[in-house]
């Protein structure tokens, strides 16, 4: 498979690389990673990203101007993305051929060449060991843009998906001179408006005797701690630091009523759920979307019964 798809990439002058709306370290780590990886290896070649700048994490990466006229013959690559309908920039089937790279559950097939690896922390794990196997070159920017991505989706190592290959492939990464401990502060450090929505959380959260746990977090709220949708992921882990935690769900209200609705178990599985309302993921860390307030219940519902199955 990775034989394949560096043949394709040496068959294209233009390459177009998407990811996921609403992006994390780990859909810019793998886009933008993809990116310097192949410009290095390949500089004769056009290779662009696409999407939404996400201003919170502008310091990672920044998205390209790319004209309509440069999908014609091109080869499109989307990383990082389960389903087409969460592509961002809808312009990704205009190309000449389309390849998926991704390690969410393969629920939907699309792509002309698709390699999806489920066991994998990350699309940017899956983006170094391309790179490793294959043998391209990789520098310190490089490096840095993958291992951003792959400790953004491990949770800093924390969560299942790290195994030992994934050390194996960061130890290869960390070999190359980035600032490997401003990284580390960036990613984790957040602004006094996100350290108090921290506490609001804590102050908050509604936990069930199962360990089934849920906040809400409305536009009124949102307004008054002046902060957006984007900031409210930094919040996400939050419920599960607590020891009496199993799963749990953080709903927030958009603009327009419906509610984004993050999804997430430390050990039992919530996807099923978030497929049940407009959304999916991994096993242990999805989302869903709500349309009302009954729906966001029916949702806590759920997720209660799958901590209740558990405790018997």
């Amino acid at each position: 498979m990775l034989e394949m798809i560096l043949e394709k990439i040496r068959e294209y002058q233009t390459i177009v690389i998407h990811r996921h709306m609403r992006p994390d370290p780990d859909a810019l780590g793998s886009q933008v990673g993809l990116q310097r990886l192949l410009q290095k290896n390949f500089p004769e070649k056009t290779i662009k990203v696409t999407g939404y700048t996400e201003p919170n994490l502008a310091w990672l990466a920044e998205m390209e101007t790319v004209a309509d006229e440069e999908y014609q013959g091109a080869l499109v690559i989307v990383t990082d993305t389960a389903n087409q309908a969460r592509i961002d920039d809808k312009r990704y089937n205009q190309g000449d051929f389309l390849i998926k790279i991704d390690h969410h559950p393969n629920d939907e097939v699309y792509g002309d060449l698709s390699w999806v690896n489920t066991s994998a922390s990350s699309c940017s794990e899956m983006i170094a060991q391309f790179a490793f196997d294959m043998g391209l070159e990789i520098d310190a920017d490089i490096a840095y843009l993958l291992y951003a991505g792959i400790v953004g989706d491990t949770g800093r190592f924390l969560y299942p998906a790290t195994s030992a290959k994934t050390f194996d492939i960061v130890a290869k990464l960390r070999q190359y001179e980035f600032d490997f401990a401003g990284l580390s502060r960036q990613m984790e450090s957040v602004d006094y408006s996100v350290a108090k929505l921290i506490g609001y959380v804590y102050d908050h959260l509604e936990i069930d005797e199962n360990g089934a746990a849920r906040v809400l977090l409305s536009q009124t709220l949102l307004k008054e701690f002046g902060i957006g949708d984007a900031d409210t992921a930094f919040i996400v882990g939050v419920p599960g630091r607590i020891n009496t935690v199993k799963s749990w769900g953080v709903f927030v209200e958009q603009p327009d009523g419906s509610y984004r609705v993050r999804l997430r178990s430390k050990f039992l599985p919530i996807n099923e759920i978030a497929k049940r309302h407009h959304g999916g993921g991994h096993p242990l860390a999805s989302g869903a979307n709500s349309y009302s307030i009954e729906e966001n219940e029916e949702i806590y519902q759920e997720l209660k019964q799958v901590a209740a199955d558990a405790s018997e």
